[in-house]
């Protein structure tokens, strides 16, 4: 699927002291409010039903440090032996939402619940960062000496990191439902995530094939006097990179496959990739640990993470700067708002020339409560996924390009069971996400076997 229906799409970056400043009651200035205006009319155009249904944030405080520390854990976590994961795991309160003793994933997740209550015990008050001028002042940016500290640390600070990252996404989150809801008339948005009482976190690492050999070299390793966790037994580096075209002839062009997220807002990092470290050419030290990794750039530029846009038709390749935080639409907000925000349909490819690439990431979703009923009232079920029309997008397109286009959006939609089949009027948010995992997941889902 990645044909010449695809574009690089950089979407609109909101700063955070301007999310501050929209999400905020302080009075402003003629010529301030004025711009404050053009932005908000830049981010309802970003997240509605004519936009590709994501924004970025840019300049978090603290959020490139925080990531640079908690991405790279993501991969270690991921190639531990099991006993220790599971200590390590138990010792930080966090979860896994993926069968980790399956040899053949392709990711591995790290999950917490996020509490509100807790979130709003830290979450920054307005006239914290914004001073008299409208402006965010007292804003301070990520500290290098304090991410150095960090990496001494290793699993140490685990816990805490992933809930620091978790609450400052979760704010973002929230008070871009608050900037939404004010465009929208009501409170809708913001209320339905407080109400629900948590988030949920998730730190990704999506696996490189040679990954998965790591991970099968260990489980036939387990009874060998030396620790598994260390991979270090295993020094035929040649045999590793020839078993990489094996298993990479069976691996799938997609870490993730196409979707909709069905909370209201997701917030991601920008990627993290990582190749082993005794995968690359140069290196300082003379590490053979095949657990270590180090960050290099995308191969490509992007992020990996694609979407669908279906007024233009196209797949759009995201590409975001590694300090931007992602947010994007999902179908609960594209319910709640009758349609005024557009839920995004996406995916995440993996590069088919780099076995030993991987990608790591920590996402947010915010949901609304299990509880919460969702009404169709005033809502056109369909209108995001509706392709006909909006064919006078391509009318500038060749015959040939509209049909590779066609054929392409066909290919995405038969992975993805409609939102009308999913969601009937007066199902309560509990109801649909299990008929959504049903359908996309279950033992007929659309992916049950992809």
């Amino acid at each position: 699927m990645e044909g010449g229906g695809e574009e690089i799409l950089e979407p609109y970056k909101l700063g955070y002291s301007d999310l501050m400043l929209l999400s905020s009651s302080f009075s402003l200035e003629s010529e301030e409010m004025e711009r404050m205006q053009s932005v908000t009319r830049e981010i309802m155009e970003n997240l509605g039903p004519t936009g590709p249904g994501l924004i970025t944030v840019i300049g978090v405080p603290g959020g490139s440090t925080l990531r640079q520390y908690l991405l790279p854990l993501s991969r270690k976590l991921a190639l531990l032996n099991n006993e220790d994961r599971k200590r390590l795991l138990k010792e930080h309160s966090l979860g896994s939402d993926v069968p980790l003793k399956n040899l053949d994933r392709r990711v591995s997740s790290f999950a917490m619940q996020l509490k509100y209550v807790d979130f709003l015990d830290v979450a920054h008050d307005d006239a914290s960062y914004i001073g008299v001028n409208g402006h965010a002042d007292n804003v301070r940016y990520p500290d290098v000496e304090m991410l150095e500290k960090f990496q001494d640390n290793d699993f140490k600070n685990l816990g805490d990191k992933f809930k620091e990252l978790g609450f400052c996404m979760m704010e973002i989150g929230h008070r871009l439902a608050r900037i939404c809801d004010r465009c929208i008339g009501g409170q809708e948005l913001e209320q339905s995530l407080l109400e629900s009482g948590t988030a949920k976190g998730r730190l990704i690492h999506y696996h490189s094939t040679m990954d998965n050999i790591i991970l099968k070299e260990a489980a036939t390793r387990k009874g060998s006097t030396e620790k598994s966790s260390n991979y270090k037994s295993f020094h035929d580096q040649s045999k590793l990179r020839g078993l990489e075209t094996k298993l990479s002839e069976n691996q799938s062009n997609l870490w993730q496959q196409w979707h909709y997220d069905y909370g209201i807002f997701t917030v991601l990092t920008t990627p993290m990739f990582m190749l082993p470290c005794f995968s690359q050419k140069t290196r300082e030290d003379d590490c053979s640990c095949l657990s270590c990794g180090k960050e290099c750039p995308s191969p490509s530029g992007h992020t990996y993470l694609k979407i669908f846009h279906p007024l233009k038709q196209r797949v759009l390749v995201v590409k975001a700067s590694p300090e931007s935080f992602i947010v994007q639409v999902g179908e609960s907000a594209d319910i709640l708002s009758k349609g005024k925000l557009r839920s995004t349909l996406h995916a995440v490819y993996r590069p088919q020339e780099l076995e030993s690439l991987s990608r790591e990431n920590f996402v947010v979703f915010l949901q609304p409560a299990w509880s919460k009923t969702l009404s169709l009232l005033d809502y056109a079920i369909e209108h995001s996924v509706s392709t006909d029309q909006h064919s006078g997008e391509c009318a500038d397109e060749s015959h040939s390009t509209k049909q590779e286009l066609s054929k392409l959006s066909q290919e995405i939609y038969k992975m993805v069971p409609p939102l009308s089949a999913r969601l009937k009027d007066g199902m309560t948010f509990a109801e649909f996400s299990r008929e959504t995992t049903k359908q996309y997941y279950g033992g007929s889902g659309l992916q049950s076997k992809r």
